[in-house]
């Protein structure tokens, strides 16, 4: 895994020095549209401080953020509307699971059915 880049374009959104959509922010986290969205939503939440992956924030964030961090995950899927209808969370890990910035962020993906793992499949009838 390479060392925390800290010009990570989620490394210069943290601290506004590039555009996002906002869609929720605490002091734990940020959480902002997938600008390559998946499905109809697609929104990515990443944790406030320097983790290149769930390895990394796991065993080095301190409790507080962890428990703050994924309590905003719950969070940004109630207020998105996709409690009921259900969502996907994904966090690629590595450059094997396709992790493309390497800040650790989690995937919330709703909006439509999806079909096997990746969830890329729409049925029939989906309409996307």
């Amino acid at each position: 895994m390479p060392a925390y880049d800290r010009n990570n374009i989620f490394a210069q959104i943290l601290r506004g020095e590039a555009p996002c959509t906002k869609r929720y922010e605490d002091e734990f986290a940020l959480a902002f549209d997938n600008i390559h969205p998946a499905a109809p939503v697609h929104v990515l939440v990443v944790p406030k401080g320097e983790y290149v992956s769930n390895a990394d924030f796991s065993a080095s964030a301190p409790a507080e953020l962890i428990t703050g961090f994924w309590r905003a995950v719950g969070r940004v899927a109630k207020e998105l509307g996709l409690d009921e209808p259900g969502y996907r969370l994904i966090a690629n890990t590595g450059p094997e699971a396709n992790q493309i910035v390497f800040h650790f962020h989690v995937h919330v993906i709703g909006g439509r059915h999806m079909r096997g793992v990746s969830g890329s499949t729409p049925r029939p009838g989906d309409g996307t």
